[in-house]
């Protein structure tokens, strides 16, 4: 589980490149969990929270560009 304090540090491609990343996890976890189980399920809901985690710097960071535009 990432800190949120370690994303905001990240540089916006660092964070984009970390999304995909974490996004071709997700789906492999979710693979894994629909054909022979997973040892621990929990590992999704953490990953779908790094991902919102990232979405939402991501989000705050093009706000802030729109606004000083």
């Amino acid at each position: 589980m990432m800190k949120i304090n370690k994303i905001r540090e990240m540089s916006s491609p660092d964070l984009e490149k970390e999304l995909g990343e974490l996004k071709t996890e997700l789906f492999k976890l979710k693979f894994s969990l629909a054909t022979n189980g997973l040892d621990n399920p929990m590992k999704i809901k953490e990953v779908k929270k790094d991902i919102a985690k990232i979405n939402t710097i991501l989000t705050e960071r093009k706000m802030l560009e729109n606004k000083k535009a």
